[in-house]
């Protein structure tokens, strides 16, 4: 079974390696030249590795580490550094993700949800959809009182070219349950900015 998913892997390494070999020469450089050869490779095996999240299962890795707990106040974590690809150029985003939930009988171990961002970030995304698939997956998974997610980012198709501003952070926020209150959503946003 294993050796069935690596020969796989390779197959559409390959078959991407062939199609960026294709792009490299469309944009008129000589994709035979030594500083070239094994570029397609790489970045096939790159974009492989920036995509893997189309693979990953957020809900499953929350389940895994699910525990039954009487605690009913806010569990953050903060300062979740992510990378991502925007969906509109595939240049890259990245910052920070802040979440927060209030359990309802079940918590999850606390390196879950970081790596229910990563599952997230590495698939072409928009910071918008990504903000509201998090907060959806711990909400569904967890059942929690409630969730909120904050995601501060940069993104390279705004300073790279476009409009060019190298030092603009996009916010965005998506919340449920107790998190609808002003005042919980202000101890939330508190608590992330006391860094």
């Amino acid at each position: 079974m294993i050796e069935s998913s690596q020969n796989s892997d390779e197959k559409d390494i390959s078959s991407l390696a062939g199609h960026y070999k294709e792009i490299i020469s469309l944009l008129g450089e000589d994709v035979n030249r030594e500083g070239l050869l094994d570029t397609p490779e790489r970045v096939a095996k790159a974009m492989a590795f920036l995509t893997k999240g189309y693979n990953e299962n957020p809900e499953e890795i929350l389940r895994k580490a699910l525990f039954k707990e009487d605690y009913r106040q806010m569990v953050i974590v903060k300062d979740i550094d992510f990378y991502s690809l925007c969906e509109h150029h595939m240049l890259p985003f990245w910052g920070k993700a802040h979440v927060a939930y209030i359990p309802n009988g079940y918590i999850t171990g606390l390196s879950k949800i970081p790596r229910v961002v990563d599952v997230y970030a590495r698939r072409l995304q928009v910071q918008e959809r990504m903000t509201s698939q998090i907060k959806r997956c711990i909400q569904k998974t967890l059942n929690p009182l409630g969730v909120m997610v904050v995601i501060e980012a940069q993104h390279m198709c705004m300073q790279m070219r476009g409009i060019e501003k190298q030092n603009s952070i996009t916010t965005t926020s998506d919340f449920t349950g107790v998190f609808e209150q002003a005042k919980t959503r202000e101890e939330f946003i508190n608590l992330i900015k006391g860094r």
